[in-house]
């Protein structure tokens, strides 16, 4: 923290606390307590046990000397459920914790090691009643607790961060796959035809299948993260008016893109860094540290499985009620899905596969509802049969986002086409076609299960892969140049713009320590003994 005495106003480092040692996904399982003393109008913070202790914020370990943390609310005796609290957790002027504080850094991690996550525990912590976030819900002097007119408002934060990191995989992706494919375009490795020059690595099919995908899945995510950001605007208006009709949706969306494209990301990373070979483990190629940024968001803000299972639960309430409302848009597609000659015949086109993949999807989710209902009539308790169900409720979540993503991205493009030229438009669309392609062939068994896919058709899909992986060949450099993303950017040896991938090899290589003296003080010391049989 700082006093910017030009201006009169005050920085603070601020960590955001909700997750304990004990708890993460459990919100409502989380440990430590804010007790409301009428007496001084202030809170009393408490970490009961080990488990209740915070851990992992954002630069709380050494940075932050204040915390929005979340805890049990008790007033009068009574828990209401978790609510938010701003505490100073260090003194502004020395930076040491205050009594009542345990504050510390949790230690190093895959990736993320710049930034230094923390844990917290409290020792009945004392607060102002005022330090209680009181937007929704209230807490009186006397204790009385009024409480939020609408409870489910409080989804609005998680809804916005799990937008942004969508967003974040759209660049972290973008970065990834330009370094791939720029190194593809450098390294040269064996001939195609004997007594042929050594070609470009990026000319081999297999080379193009790791990463031309990944090019199409960066356009596809980008227009998607756009896509959800304003359905997300429009319903937090709505929700400005009271209106939460369509919160439910926007929730279950944000779930499963967040698991979906993180996921996918993390996939991509790891491909573009074995499509570079032995370099690709360099540090300096930036892939491995890519890789560690991107996994990480695997699990924060929300863990795969359980979101994925969170959207589950809504497919699968939209599907018990499919013929009694109107369905909000991005289930829409659910009744027309169920019509039996909605997928009767298959045609290999987008328009066809992404068709195919919402019957897959409706089916999946009728399917897990069947399941339940037969194992609830047959004695188990609903909690035991969706949880025996769980694995194919996520699989059915998956499905969907992959509905909304490749019909996103379709349409989309479509609408771009009326505006750019030709020859755009021809390569923006070969994009959505390697993408919905792709995606078919590793859903293969979805589709031969749930739609009328013949072996010829799927024969015939393969070859429609590969012809457009060769279209695509000519534009893969200028589709990852198109993101823009400068070489300060990138921090990358192998995918500088001007293709010096060799001496920028050299020259990280030489700045090594061990590389500072022509003989490296150790061989005298142990090496040189040893060899001479001298220890």
């Amino acid at each position: 923290m700082r006093n910017n005495k030009k201006n009169g106003c005050r920085v603070l480092g601020i960590a955001a606390s909700s997750t304990e040692l004990g708890h993460g996904t459990f919100i409502r399982g989380l440990e430590t307590t804010a007790t409301y003393d009428a007496s001084t109008k202030q809170f009393v913070l408490h970490s009961p046990t080990l488990t209740a202790y915070k851990w992992w914020p954002g630069g709380l370990g050494q940075t932050a000397n204040y915390c929005i943390v979340v805890a049990q609310l008790y007033t009068k005796g009574q828990c209401h459920g978790i609510h938010s609290f701003i505490i100073q957790v260090r003194d502004e002027e020395t930076h040491m914790p205050l009594p009542g504080i345990k504050i510390g850094e949790i230690g190093a991690k895959l990736g993320l090691n710049a930034v230094n996550n923390g844990f917290l525990g409290f020792d009945n912590f004392r607060i102002p009643r005022t330090n209680m976030l009181m937007k929704h819900a209230q807490v009186l002097e006397d204790g009385t607790y009024v409480k939020s007119r609408h409870s489910k408002l409080n989804y609005g934060a998680m809804v916005f961060v799990r937008v942004v990191i969508v967003f974040d995989m759209v660049n972290y992706l973008s970065k990834a796959v330009t370094i791939a494919t720029r190194f593809s375009a450098v390294r040269r490795q064996c001939q195609l035809k004997a007594g042929e020059t050594e070609c470009q690595i990026l000319d081999y099919v297999t080379q193009q299948h790791k990463l031309f995908v990944s090019i199409a899945a960066a356009h596809a995510f980008r227009i998607t993260a756009n896509n959800l950001w304003l359905t997300f605007n429009e319903v937090n208006e709505q929700l400005s008016e009271g209106n939460l009709q369509r919160l439910p949706e926007l929730h279950a969306l944000a779930c499963c893109l967040k698991a979906v494209t993180t996921a996918d990301t993390a996939a991509c990373v790891e491909r573009c860094r074995l499509a570079c070979g032995g370099h690709g483990y360099m540090m300096s190629s930036s892939l491995p540290l890519t890789y560690g940024l991107v996994t990480a968001a695997c699990t924060y803000e929300g863990e795969n499985t359980v979101l994925l299972l969170q959207t589950a639960r809504f497919l699968v309430k939209t599907y018990q009620q499919l013929d009694s409302k109107a369905l909000t848009p991005t289930v829409a597609y659910f009744k027309s899905a169920a019509a039996e000659k909605f997928c009767d015949s298959w045609t290999n086109t987008t328009e066809g596969i992404i068709r195919g993949f919402q019957v897959v999807a409706m089916r999946k989710i009728a399917h897990c509802v069947i399941v339940m209902t037969n194992r609830v009539s047959k004695g188990m308790t609903f909690e035991d049969a969706w949880n025996m169900t769980s694995v194919q409720l996520v699989a059915a979540a998956e499905a969907h986002c992959r509905v909304i993503i490749m019909s996103t991205f379709l349409e989309e493009v479509k609408e771009m086409s009326r505006t750019i030229s030709p020859q755009l438009k021809e390569v923006l669309h070969q994009l959505v076609e390697l993408y919905c392609i792709y995606w078919a062939l590793e859903k293969l068994s979805d589709l031969l299960l749930y739609t009328p896919i013949s072996q010829k058709e799927v024969e015939s899909l393969r070859l429609w892969y590969e012809e457009t992986l060769t279209k695509l060949r000519p534009n893969a450099v200028g589709l990852v140049d198109a993101f823009d993303l400068r070489d300060e950017m990138l921090q990358s040896t192998l995918g500088s713009y001007d293709g010096r991938v060799y001496e920028r090899l050299m020259e990280e290589a030489m700045k090594s320590p061990l590389n500072a003296e022509p003989v490296n003080h150790t061989f005298h010391k142990y090496l040189k003994p040893f060899m001479q049989g001298k220890l």
